[in-house]
């Protein structure tokens, strides 16, 4: 029955072959080899982040969430509401926001941290730390790090007598070293003079504010005298406006004797030093 079926519907057809595929790759290996190169970028990425440091970490993470509206807090897990849709409460990490990190200071090694930025600043602390060690003035020193330099407070002052310009305690071994880093490297020095409160001088013709600056120029004379620069040294006074204040229990009292001072800061560049002139919109 089945044979008189298929004689009576003729030969059988042969199937038709299909086209060859066109010459060349297919068309899918294209978006395969993208979604590979975002792959291997995202990896780079994370391989990037994994080697920075965590405040290069914050500055980029403050200026992504800066582009796209978000504030971003650090140190400590609180609620916040936040930038979201919905103005949701969102988890974030502190009270402080991050700042963005300005896009200027984006270089191909990464991004500069706080010291990298200000590469002069660097710079001056460790040659500041090797002068110092070499002149053997690292216990005598405060060294503070600043946004335009290395400012080094020097805690060994000259005290002088009452309403005079004469020195009544100074540490010789001290102000040589002193005037030894100053004639051997590139420093300079601020000469910063003081007087007690209400204090005159002994003949009556000039006040606290004199005496402080005869005090500076004093000093500043007598280190030119040893051989250091005159253009390296900076004269500095302040009257009776900055006594030296002690706490004494519940109360406090200027201490007069302490008060009558001459002091020294060293630093890499004058701060009468022309900077980066900038126009006034």
């Amino acid at each position: 029955m089945a044979e008189a079926d298929a004689q009576k519907a003729g030969p059988l057809i042969p199937p038709k072959k299909e086209d060859p595929p066109p010459p060349g790759l297919p068309g899918w290996i294209a978006t395969f080899s993208d979604l590979v190169t975002l792959l291997l970028t995202f990896f780079v990425l994370l391989l990037s982040f994994a080697k920075t440091e965590s405040s290069k970490y914050e500055a980029a993470l403050g200026s992504i969430r800066n582009a796209f509206g978000g504030n971003v807090l650090q140190d400590g897990e609180v609620i916040q509401r936040g930038k979201s849709p919905d103005n949701a409460l969102t988890l974030m990490d502190s009270q402080e926001p991050i700042r963005p990190f300005p896009i200027e200071y984006l270089t191909t090694e990464g991004f500069l941290d706080k010291h990298e930025i200000n590469r002069e600043s660097t710079e001056d602390l460790k040659q500041m730390e090797a002068d110092l060690n070499q002149f053997g003035l690292t216990e005598n020193v405060e060294v503070h790090e600043m946004s335009e330099g290395i400012k080094v407070m020097v805690q060994d002052k000259i005290y002088f007598k009452k309403s005079s310009i004469v020195p009544e305690t100074i540490s010789v071994a001290i102000y040589d070293k002193i005037v030894q880093l100053l004639s051997k490297k590139d420093w300079t020095i601020f000469v910063v003079g003081h007087a007690s409160p209400g204090e005159i001088s002994q003949d009556g013709q000039r006040d606290a504010l004199g005496l402080s600056s005869e005090r500076a120029q004093a000093v500043t004379k007598s280190l030119v005298k040893r051989g250091v620069r005159a253009n390296k040294i900076t004269t500095v006074f302040h009257g009776d406006f900055r006594p030296v204040i002690e706490a004494g229990g519940k109360e406090t009292q200027v201490n007069e004797a302490r008060s009558r001072r001459v002091e020294f800061i060293i630093r890499k560049k004058d701060l009468s030093s022309p900077g980066k002139k900038k126009q006034i919109k």
